[in-house]
């Protein structure tokens, strides 16, 4: 199922429990209720308790939100590094160049075609793109400068290696769900006081009323489903991508 179809229907589901409660409720109600009798106290918990939820749905979004980018970054900084790599090694002998420029491509190749894959249906990388970047590791750190000229890029490229390196333990890290589950529990349980606390006010089945209500829980309903989007940066509908990757090895 289709994450976006995902949010339509939880949107649609929220608005319908809330008419179809509110509207049973009315049903139930007494013929003398008075909905204007609603204790001031009640009014004042319900709007301490929808700012407070807003100030955690605000913080989780803007939680989960920085993961993603930095999730992007990581990723952008792992092409680019290897770009270098690929770009620096010019300056060696032809044989060293082509091949350590062969395992750059092979690396990205598999990064892309398979282990992309892997992090978006399992939530891990995998073992063979370790051992292809340890291979890019080798070219680069056991060739032997021969010029002074060479010596001069031997240790940047070292550093470039170091740095793609780093940067794809950083996007394995930020494979699975940033989100602990607790968290989850405490967003859902808000959400259904925040929602439940619109009834304590007595509310009505006049057309405004029932918009009103409708758009409060789709609201609620949409920001959940963006903090579940965002929490796997690379495993659902506004996922990271491989765009950095390609834009630098078009070739791959």
């Amino acid at each position: 199922m289709s994450d976006w179809l995902v949010l339509v229907l939880g949107m649609l589901g929220a608005c319908a429990v809330v008419v179809l409660i509110t509207l049973v409720r009315h049903r139930r109600a007494p013929e003398d209720e008075d909905p204007s009798e609603t204790p001031d106290v009640i009014e004042y918990m319900t709007m301490w308790i929808g700012v407070v939820y807003a100030i955690v749905l605000g913080l989780a979004i803007a939680g989960v939100w920085e993961a993603r980018s930095a999730a992007g970054d990581t990723v952008q900084a792992e092409a680019q590094a290897l770009h270098e790599v690929s770009e620096r090694a010019r300056v060696y002998p032809a044989d060293v160049r082509d091949q350590i420029r062969a395992d750059v491509d092979a690396y990205v190749s598999y990064v892309v075609d398979t282990e992309w894959k892997s992090m978006t249906d399992k939530g891990e990388v995998t073992a063979r793109g370790s051992r292809l970047l340890d291979k890019v590791r080798q070219d680069v750190t056991d060739y032997q400068p021969r010029s002074d000229f060479e010596a001069q890029a031997y240790q940047p490229l070292v550093d470039q290696v170091a740095a793609a390196d780093q940067a794809r333990n950083a996007r394995a890290d930020s494979t699975g769900p940033t989100m602990p589950p607790v968290v989850w529990w405490g967003l859902l349980a808000g959400a259904v006081i925040t929602v439940g606390m619109v009834f304590a006010l007595q509310i009505r089945r006049t057309a405004r009323e029932l918009v009103l209500a409708g758009l409060f829980s789709a609201t609620i309903a949409f920001m959940l489903f963006l903090i579940w989007d965002f929490d796997a940066p690379f495993s659902r509908g506004i996922a990271v991508t491989a765009e950095p990757f390609l834009t630098l090895f078009p070739h791959t």
